[in-house]
């Protein structure tokens, strides 16, 4: 490509390419029509007042007044030039100094080290301090996630392994006799830990991208028939009265996960929902399958619904000992939905209550 349109190219273009260009065309332009028109105007001055000043027309070296006029004019076209440099240089180089001196922060552990700029940077300068900023406050995220997350984990770890330690020191010490019961209550605790471990394997995988599916055709209202035979005594025992509306009966996705999901919001409402009704139902429109659990009470705000499907987010009646769960169910439905490239929500039920919903393509 050649030079000029290269430089064509460039003066199409925005920020700090096409400041650039203008900023030393306009230089050089003023400068010439000082040169000239300054010119101009000393020759015709000295020619009526001071002729006498003026070097002889056959002489080749200028005269003292000539020799100051060029000094004078080279002196404050250079002024000129170093004022206008001066202030390119102060608009391109302040965000960078900025940028960089900030970077040395986030490099040495200060995540909350921000750029900025006085004065209102030239287009890329700008865009170069918002793409740093916007990638600070992602790293800072990620960290108090992450310190969020260990401290969440390790919450929801401590109260059945405590628990377990307790009883099995008993055990080992004849403080407890090895009875039946005993050993339920332990292997309770124990599937409660795998759960735990299974719900945060999935989440992790999720968030990485590496959770698995395997599609396949479905009997979506036998696999509902499944979760329910097992989740039926701890319904009724809580006295939620089930009501099945099928309308997709054969549906392509991974029968293990959706079971899994179907189970999560079961165990949902078990722990959160009011005794009542319950509707499961599934239906199809605008080319996508759906699977809608809904109960009667008491609902969600509307600040609760969107993070309530997020890792370790429990719901207002999470601090009743009774209503607790791990707070990883829901984003365990997400993390199921988003791999079969779906969606999960929930929003207020005609029962009175939540509706979680789950979709999935065709």
């Amino acid at each position: 490509m050649k030079p000029g349109v290269d430089l064509l190219a460039l003066w199409r273009g925005k920020g700090l390419a096409r400041q650039i260009i203008s900023s030393v065309a306009i230089l050089a332009l003023t400068i010439m029509l000082m040169v000239l028109l300054g010119s101009y105007a000393f020759y015709s001055t000295m020619f009526i007042f001071l002729p006498s000043a003026l070097s002889a027309p056959d002489s080749w070296l200028p005269s003292p007044a000539e020799w100051g006029w060029i000094a004078g004019t080279t002196l404050l076209g250079l002024g000129i030039a170093i004022w206008v440099a001066m202030r390119l240089a102060r608009r391109i180089l302040t965000p960078l100094n900025s940028v960089a001196t900030s970077l040395r922060r986030v490099a040495q552990g200060d995540l909350a080290a921000r750029a900025g700029a006085q004065r209102q940077p030239l287009d890329e300068a700008s865009q170069l301090i918002s793409d740093f900023n916007a990638m600070a406050e992602r790293l800072e995220r990620v960290q108090q996630e992450r310190i969020f997350w260990n401290a969440a984990i390790a919450h929801e770890l401590r109260t059945p392994v405590t628990i377990l330690r307790g009883r099995l020191q008993g055990l080992s010490d004849g403080v407890f006799p090895p009875e039946p019961a005993l050993f339920s209550s332990l292997l309770v605790q124990v599937e409660g830990l795998a759960r735990l471990i299974e719900d945060l394997r999935i989440v992790g995988l999720a968030e990485s991208g590496h959770l698995r599916i395997q599609l396949q055709q479905v009997d979506l209202q036998q696999e509902i028939g499944t979760v329910l035979t097992a989740c039926e005594s701890a319904l009724q025992d809580k006295g939620f009265a089930v009501t099945l509306e099928i309308a997709l009966q054969r549906t392509v996705c991974d029968p293990v996960r959706i079971r899994q999901a179907l189970l999560a919001l079961l165990e949902n409402v078990l722990q959160h929902a009011t005794p009542g009704r319950l509707r499961i139902s599934t239906a199809s429109s605008a080319g996508q399958h759906c699977l809608r659990v809904e109960d009667s009470g008491p609902g969600l705000a509307a600040t609760d619904a969107t993070m309530i499907f997020d890792a370790f987010q429990r719901g207002p009646r999470s601090d009743d000992a009774q209503h607790r769960g791990s707070g990883l169910g829901l984003a365990v439905v997400r993390a199921i939905a988003s791999a079969h490239h779906g969606t999960a929500d929930c929003r207020p039920s005609p029962l009175g209550g939540t509706c979680f919903e789950v979709r999935w393509p065709h």
